[in-house]
């Protein structure tokens, strides 16, 4: 799973499709993962993107 902002969604995107050859899943990120940086960069994350 990648945690990303809206700035670098796509990347994220890409970046499962890259990987797994699989159409990726977009999640809100919520709870106790709110407090989680994006993966690119330093901003809050506000997706998840994963393979399932």
């Amino acid at each position: 799973m990648i945690y990303c902002c809206e700035e670098h969604v796509d990347l994220a995107i890409d970046t499962v499709v890259d990987e797994f050859e699989t159409f990726p899943t977009l999640m809100k990120v919520e709870g106790n993962e709110l407090s989680t940086t994006c993966e690119y960069c330093r901003n809050d994350a506000i997706y998840m993107v994963g393979n399932k």
